[in-house]
């Protein structure tokens, strides 16, 4: 899960218990209002009552009962009932219907002096009023409709309120986490673009007020480092290998006016022969050395112009047979298009040549028959460069490991060779944006794929 949303998550998770919490203690306020504010009422009903028909003389039940009906006050399924010290029923507000009650409602009222309860749907109190020197015991119920409706209301205001406020939240906070994650998407981008190619490419650091841009800040410290480190590396290797050249051009020379000596001795010429041998190794070693260098080094500085990828297959094809005229190199015109425009890529003309001439080196080289097969496939977006054999193929667990710099695979030992030609290979590749791959099984040969991105796709 992304930042932005577990962000998302946590800021509508704490506005929404925000709002529960508060919609809770709203309603459980009003309700407890409403119970405490009828329950008074109740209560005031019960004491008038009384008091009429205690204290007033002129105040009879059926004057009083008149006077409970008309009351403009009146509640709904309002019923007063008065009971004397030996809990029989001398005052009913209702008689059209038999009243019911709980004695021990009635005892309860005495011990505890009032009492709120419920009867039904009703709401009731009772409450103890002195008669001389004893007490009567008063009992008022009624529904409270109308304060029920008004809680009942307020309850769905609260919950459309809840919701509301819930979708205005997410919304809103999608709107303020994505503005707040802006610098970070921003250096994401910037992050991105940066690869060992152009090191040399910082993040915007803003004014180095805030977190987001002081990490940006030291990022970059990271990036000096980084690119330093770089330069250290692609210094030595181009140095050393350029260094390298002079003393084994002249190690080369004098083996070579060694062999050319005459009245030698079977064993010198021998030992000529070997050191001749091992000077070619350290020759093209160092060589194949200072082209990796420099393709890395001038990576960011290579223009790209449109190139025709069967003129560099042709190229390369030409300059490897002039070298090893025992070598084949099969080109499959078949699957050459049409259209020659669709072969156009961008690229250094050179440096693909260099790709193509290695793979088919290394094809020809492990295969028992020293032949290749090269085949071109124009797609919309690029296109397919593919080289066979027949040769040694590879073990799956070497393949993630062939293009890593001096790495040879077990069955490659045997062969003449560094290491170094495929990791040129993916540093050109690489370098045009491009992609190669590899298929391979141990003994039934090889297939390397380099996919190039055409002229308009780049």
């Amino acid at each position: 899960m992304t930042i932005r949303n577990r962000l998302l998550i946590r800021f509508s998770l704490i506005v929404a218990t925000i709002l529960v919490v508060f919609s809770v203690v709203v309603y459980v306020a009003s309700a407890t209002y409403r119970r405490e504010e009828f329950y008074e009422r109740l209560k005031s009903k019960a004491r008038t009552t009384a008091r009429l028909l205690i204290e007033v003389n002129e105040v009879d039940q059926a004057l009083l009962k008149i006077i409970d009906r008309n009351t403009i006050s009146a509640l709904i399924d309002e019923k007063v009932l008065v009971f004397d010290h030996d809990n029989r029923l001398v005052y009913s507000s209702v008689d059209d219907h038999p009243v019911s009650f709980n004695r021990e409602l009635l005892e309860q009222v005495r011990q505890e002096g009032e009492v709120e309860t419920y009867n039904g749907a009703n709401e009731l109190i009772g409450i103890t009023v002195p008669r001389g020197d004893q007490l009567v015991v008063v009992l008022a119920s009624a529904h409270d409709q109308y304060g029920q409706s008004k809680l009942q209301n307020l309850g769905l205001a609260l919950l459309w309120g809840l919701v509301g406020g819930l979708g205005l939240t997410v919304w809103l906070g999608r709107i303020y986490v994505g503005r707040a994650l802006r610098p970070v998407a921003h250096i994401n981008q910037q992050v991105q673009s940066i690869t060992a190619r152009n090191l040399r490419q910082r993040l915007d650091e803003g004014k180095k007020q805030d977190e987001i841009e002081q990490l940006a800040a030291n990022f970059n410290a990271v990036l000096n480092r980084l690119e330093s480190a770089f330069d250290q590396q692609r210094s030595f290797v181009s140095h050393a290998s350029h260094e390298l050249r002079t003393p084994l051009a002249a190690l080369k020379l004098e083996v070579q006016l060694g062999l050319n000596r005459p009245r030698q001795a079977e064993a010198d010429q021998l030992t000529f022969q070997n050191l001749q041998t091992d000077t070619d190794r350290l020759v093209a070693l160092t060589n194949s050395l200072l082209f990796l260098a420099r393709t890395i080094e001038q990576a960011d500085r290579t223009t790209l112009t449109p190139v025709r990828l069967d003129e560099v297959v042709f190229a390369a094809q030409d300059e490897l047979l002039a070298v090893r005229p025992d070598y084949a190199v099969a080109i499959q015109y078949d699957s050459l298009p049409e259209n020659e425009a669709d072969l156009l890529v961008l690229g250094e003309a050179t440096l693909l040549q260099r790709v193509v001439l290695n793979l088919c080196d290394n094809a020809c080289k492990y295969s028992a028959d020293h032949r290749a097969r090269v085949s071109l496939v124009a797609h919309d977006n690029g296109c397919l460069l593919t080289v066979t054999d027949t040769g040694i193929g590879i073990a799956p667990d070497e393949q993630t490991r062939i293009f890593d710099p001096f790495y040879r695979a077990e069955s490659a030992i045997p062969y003449t060779g560094f290491g170094i030609g495929l990791a040129i290979c993916r540093q050109i590749v690489e370098l045009h944006q491009g992609i190669i791959s590899l298929h391979s099984q141990p003994g039934a040969g090889s297939t390397f794929s380099v996919w190039l991105p055409g002229v308009t796709k780049i």
